[in-house]
């Protein structure tokens, strides 16, 4: 493993290439908020190290061992996330932040312990899925909110976006994974959505806000 800010440039890829296919230097540099230069030169010495396949002007590319190592960096993130809820009594909102400090030691016991005290999970407390001890990850085909209809049930089972000020938001609507909502109405203008959950009648949720929310759609019959 390299140093936290190489760690922090495979972390990027990783999530880039995931949701992207290719990545660019530009699209990596405005992902961290860096300059162009400063990713360039990062990306020579990553593939000095065999990380990563750099040419310019081409998609940047994780080499296979870029790709475990990156892989192990979110697993340690995720796990990490995962302790400070089930085990510290964190929030979900709350524990983003620290995992991003905990990520980067470099003590494979120290995690084969956590994931051994939490029982091996497969996702995180957002429902995204935690990398296996080899880097690989099982991504899971998932519909957005934004993409149902009136009439549609929907179980919340991920969200895309981890920010703190998402997940107070989806708190202070008492949004929660493993909801089901049932989508009422569609404002055809902003295409903002009204849904009812347990406890919760016509809620309006913004069109980012139900890109956001992941889960599995069931149409009525």
């Amino acid at each position: 493993m390299g140093s936290p800010t190489e760690e922090n440039y495979l972390k990027a890829l990783f999530h880039l290439s995931h949701e992207n296919g290719e990545v660019s230097v530009k699209e990596l540099s405005e992902h961290l908020s860096i300059k162009m230069p400063t990713a360039t030169s990062m990306m020579k010495k990553l593939a000095e190290k065999r990380l990563v396949q750099y040419e310019s002007y081409k998609p940047l590319k994780l080499s296979r061992q870029g790709l475990k190592e990156a892989g192990l960096i979110v697993r340690k993130h995720r796990l990490t996330e995962m302790f400070l809820v089930e085990k510290m009594g964190f929030s979900w909102e709350e524990v983003h932040e620290i995992a991003e400090q905990v990520e980067h030691v470099h003590s494979p016991l120290f995690f084969e312990r956590m994931n051994e005290l939490l029982g091996n999970p497969s996702l995180d407390p957002h429902g995204s899925p935690i990398p296996d001890p080899d880097g690989k990850i099982l991504n899971k085909k998932y519909d957005k909110l934004s993409d149902s209809q009136v009439g549609d049930k929907f179980t919340l089972l991920a969200v895309s976006n981890s920010s703190e000020e998402f997940l107070t938001y989806l708190n202070s609507h008492e949004l929660k994974l493993g909801v089901i909502l049932t989508v009422n109405a569609i404002e055809p203008f902003d295409a903002s959505m009204t849904v009812s959950y347990p406890g919760h009648v016509k809620v309006i949720l913004s069109e980012i806000a139900c890109k956001s929310l992941l889960g599995q759609r069931v149409k009525e019959a």
